[in-house]
């Protein structure tokens, strides 16, 4: 019901909303669920397993009952929390979970087989018949399972991504982030203050506590005002920080229209942010914990400061005769500021026998406990449990406090563990576990009022110490200090069943159960019961959870530890993370800087790992891909050819160990490498087999750049980070991918010296530039990098220069080959132009091959231990009967190859039993005038010139195949050289 003269909502501005097709009434600022209380609708939905009637049970993003669906048809939205989504006019909402109806859902009946659905029931049963797993068992548990549903349809809503950069990025806007913004915001750093709320100012806004002399609401609104004037100064309200990640990286949701109904037209429905931060204050505050007794669960019981926030906030009571259970004084609150606002108070019942309640005027229990609840769809009355016996008491809504658990979940998203303090029974953050992060306020065990803006004053001066600033003069303003004291209350002892995961339906009798199994660690017992892995991901309950495990294996709580946080901190649709991906799948799209201008030359573009990159150039008057191929294979064997290698996984390595790490890693040595120069090198993984092959240069007597292949190069990159953190932590180097930051292009051909001569501000010639040099170089004014190198066996370079000068460079690299006789060549010619020459990719190296098969064991360095060297040696790996790669050409009646064919002795059966290789790669070679191939073949390097059998048994083609050489063009190497 609604209490005059309470809250912050405008009644100015009434609002109409439906819940399961019945329209309502409220106003602007409320919720969904303090509009239903309001209008005295408790039953919200139902759980999960049981189907036991729910209501809210908080009033924040950590509610796990109230879950419901916003919208219809494609843009319908599940599993959205009604203590979340605010009224806007026309809302159209509709519960989930139950059928036919929330009021009489048909499901329940399960909750009658409760004695035989307990923890773990699913690992015992259905097991037999057999028969009956697919035919019965399973779909029956799929249509049963899940919560909400979309809408089955396409939906067009806008998703959007940004970046954002900051000084000091403060994580809540209750007192303790308030206060470390202000003063970060008036020492003249670059702040943003990020909140999930609509309206910034945490419990202020549900306390009647005062700062100063004014309520907390209005200082909140005051500073705020202040801060909101400043250029230095973010406010992000609706935004939650949903993950921790390395290098001072942030991600985070903005509600942007979820709170005003528009769809389409171009406004974006929420917009996933990342916030690279140089330092951080984690100002979360804390969440309230629920006690565990017999039927806790009934619609009308909700934690205490939820009933607070709905009186204080949204001017609802939610229910007309409250009765208030708490072991804190915390809980006291509630019940003296709904007496305040007319609200009967049925009872305060404290668990601790020498509590004391101050101006009451109410009935007060001390020393006593709930032990059971009456009621089905709503609460109608509690069993209290005293010295002298039992009594009931006739209420509709219970108001229950088990402590305060601080938000310790950002702080252990790096694989960190929080600590137990036994003077507030709750965890809190390890020191040091978020680089750069200062923890501040209820979230690090500070629960006054003046104990938080205390922290967040301090925070703000370590942070601002950090970055280098002197901290202004900012006054601390009066407000309640209050000591916190509490006495531990986990669960209610007594028959029946206890909640602790209200969503999943998980009792005390379920997690004593998995101890008794022999489930005693936390993730096992967590994953036998399902306790915390539900839509709110346990923050209600875990901390509960836990003391019961404890107790039930006769451990303390630090001893049984937590679960593990991951992020996201809330849900997070993956509309949102994959913003601008729509219809495009789940792979990211990544395009080179020469994109737009392949598209105006008509390329067709072909994936090459995450990149487009094009096929080929088709000019006028070409009917068919092979005549483009041909045409621009011609280009770079006769004249000059340009192709885009941007892809090219490009590594950065710096640092006195960089050459260790070089050896270490690649199975030839790199630290006699000379500077200005470039060499070949192979890598193997663990097992000895080959990982990747590719050149690298030394740019300096410490400095590396390291060339992958494209289809390789974050597993390149992962294996650095593997040697470097696991195998030898103590080396002094560091590396980062600049793939994208670089713009790279091979200009290959006779006359390719001549194109670059052009450019170039200084020329180059065979003695200051020979093959496998390396070093800066000015083109056109911009600095940039030349390696002279080929992958196609011509005189050849590829010339680098930052991403942004890329379009521009490939245009006249274009223009000046065309001139000459050449021009831009693509995928295929690319492939063509290798196969010519016998060079790998990983259509060879696909991880099943070794440096033996390749015929590269020589470059396997005697002379230093490198990674997979011992594993390579096994007699297996390095047996004369392996496949070996070789050369193939067809010389039979059908002269074609295709990739992926099989390859047999000549007159054998084309079966298993007589297998001997496959082909890896094909392509016409206008040079040999035919088809040409590699592919590998058993012993194949002892077999040159024998005649053997191609068998596609996909497509239905055979011919004959001779053993060759894997170079078929200028078997010297002379033309790379000169």
């Amino acid at each position: 019901m609604r209490i005059d003269g309470k809250g912050l909502i405008d009644r100015s501005k009434p609002l109409s909303f439906s819940f399961d097709g019945k329209s309502y009434r409220g106003f602007a600022g409320d919720t969904v669920a303090s509009a239903l209380l309001a209008n005295e609708v408790k039953l919200m939905g139902r759980s999960f397993k049981y189907h036991r009637p729910r209501g809210a049970l908080t009033a924040g993003s950590e509610e796990p009952n109230a879950l419901i669906t916003v919208g219809k048809g494609a843009q319908q939205d599940p599993n959205v929390r009604a203590t979340v989504q605010e009224l806007y006019e026309g809302l159209v909402t509709r519960s989930q979970n139950a059928w036919p109806s929330l009021d009489f859902d048909v499901m329940a009946v399960i909750d009658l087989a409760a004695p035989f659905l307990g923890a773990g029931f699913y690992y015992k049963t259905f097991m037999w018949p057999k028969k009956f797993w697919e035919a019965v068992y399973e779909p029956i548990i799929r249509n049963a399972a899940g919560l909400g549903a979309l809408g089955g349809a396409t939906n067009e809503d806008n998703y959007e991504r940004a970046y954002a950069y900051c000084d000091l990025l403060v994580i809540g806007a209750g007192p303790t982030g308030l206060m470390a913004a202000l003063t970060a915001a008036r020492s003249g750093a670059d702040v943003i203050l990020a909140d999930e709320d609509a309206i910034m100012g945490g419990r202020l806004n549900a306390e009647t506590g005062k700062i100063g002399h004014q309520s907390g609401a209005a200082w909140a609104a005051e500073v705020l005002a202040e801060l909101g004037a400043m250029d230095n100064v973010r406010l992000m309200a609706r935004t939650t920080v949903t993950g921790a990640y390395d290098g001072g990286m942030y991600g985070a949701l903005e509600r942007v229209n979820h709170h005003t109904g528009k769809r389409g037209g171009g406004a974006p429905v929420e917009t996933f942010w990342r916030i690279s931060t140089k330092q951080a204050i984690l100002a979360a505050g804390a969440i309230e914990r629920p006690v565990a007794f017999r039927n806790n669960d009934r619609p009308g019981i909700m934690t205490a400061s939820a009933v607070r926030s709905y009186l204080n906030r949204w001017g609802v009571s939610p229910g007309k005769s409250v009765t208030v259970f708490g072991n804190n004084d915390d809980a006291h609150r509630t019940a003296l500021d709904l007496s305040a606002a007319g609200v009967r108070v049925a009872a305060l019942i404290d668990s601790r026998h020498d509590a004391v309640i101050e101006g009451a005027d109410f009935p007060v229990y001390t020393g006593a406990q709930v032990c059971n609840t009456g009621g089905r769809k709503e609460l109608e009355s509690i069993t209290i449990r005293t010295t002298s016996g039992e009594q009931s008491i006739q209420t509709d809504c219970l108001a229950m406090s088990g402590g305060w658990n601080p938000t310790v979940h950002l702080t252990c998203h790096m694989n960190g563990r929080p600590t137990w303090r036994p003077d507030i029974q709750a965890f809190v953050p390890t020191e040091g576990m978020i680089p750069d992060m200062t923890v501040a306020g209820a979230c690090n065990g500070t629960f006054s009022t003046h104990g938080c803006l205390q922290d967040g004053l301090e925070a703000a001066k370590t942070a601002l110490a950090a970055l280098g600033k002197k901290p202004a003069d900012v006054a601390l303003p009066e407000a309640e200090d209050a000591p916190y004291t509490l006495s531990p209350l986990w669960a209610v002892a007594g028959k029946g069943r206890a909640w602790l995961d209200f969503q999943n339906d998980v009792s005390v009798k379920d997690v004593k159960q998995a101890a008794t199994e022999n489930f005693r660690s936390v993730e096992h017992m967590k994953r036998y019961t399902t306790q915390g892995m539900a839509t709110d991901q346990g923050k209600n309950s875990n901390v509960g959870a836990l003391a019961v495990l404890a107790d039930a294996t006769g451990r303390g709580i630090p001893e049984t530890g937590t679960t593990t946080f991951r992020p996201p901190y809330s849900p997070v649709a993956i509309a949102a993370m994959g913003a601008g991906a729509q219809g495009k799948g789940f792979a990211p799209q990544r395009m080179t800087t020469s994109h737009k201008a392949s598209l105006r030359m008509n390329a067709p573009m072909i994936e090459a790992g995450l990149w487009y990159r094009p096929s080929y150039f088709p000019k006028s008057g070409e009917t068919n891909w092979r005549q483009s191929c041909d045409r621009e294979v011609g280009y770079v064997r006769n004249a000059v050819g340009v192709c885009d290698v941007s892809t090219l996984g490009k590594i950065d390595i710096q640092g006195p160990d960089a050459a260790a790490l070089l050896d270490f890693c690649y199975t030839n040595m790199f630290s006699t490498l000379k500077e200005g120069r470039v060499r070949y090198g192979l890598m193997l993984r663990e097992d000895g087999y080959v990982l990747d092959d590719g050149t690298c240069a030394r740019l300096g007597e410490n400095h590396y750049v390291m060339t992958t292949t494209t289809a390789a190069a974050g597993l390149v990159m992962r294996h650095l980070d593997f040697v470097t953190q696991c195998l030898h932590p103590e080396w002094q180097v560091s590396f980062t991918s600049v793939t994208e930051q670089w713009a790279q292009f091979a200009v290959a051909g006779p006359k390719s010296r001549e194109l670059l001569n052009r450019l170039l501000e200084t020329e180059i010639d065979n003695e200051s530039w020979p093959f496998m040099a390396c070093g800066p170089v000015k083109v056109c004014g911009v600095n940039g990098r030349l390696f002279r190198i080929s992958f196609s066996g011509e005189h050849a370079y590829e010339v680098a220069v930052p991403a942004r000068f890329g379009a521009a460079l490939f245009d006249l690299l274009v223009e000046r080959a065309n001139q000459m006789g050449g021009g831009a060549y693509g995928m295929e010619a690319l492939n063509v132009l290798r196969i010519e020459k016998g060079f790998l990719t990983h259509a060879e190296i696909e991880g099943r091959a070794t440096a033996f098969d390749i015929g590269m064991q020589g470059m396997m360095s005697q002379k230093k231990d490198f990674i997979g060297k011992t594993m390579a040696a096994r007699p297996g790996l390095v047996d004369e009967d392996r496949p070996q790669l070789v050369g193939l050409k067809p010389v039979g009646a059908v002269k074609k190859l295709t990739a992926g064919a099989q390859l047999y002795p000549q007159g054998a059966e084309a079966v298993a039993d007589n297998l001997e290789g496959h082909i890896s790669s094909v392509g016409f070679s206008p040079d040999v005038g035919t088809y040409i191939g590699m592919g590998f073949l058993k012993r194949g390097r002892d077999r040159m010139g024998e005649v053997i059998r191609m068998v596609d048994h996909v497509r239905g083609l055979e011919t004959d195949v001779e053993v060759c050489n894997t170079v078929f063009v200028d078997q010297e190497g002379e033309r790379v050289r000169g």
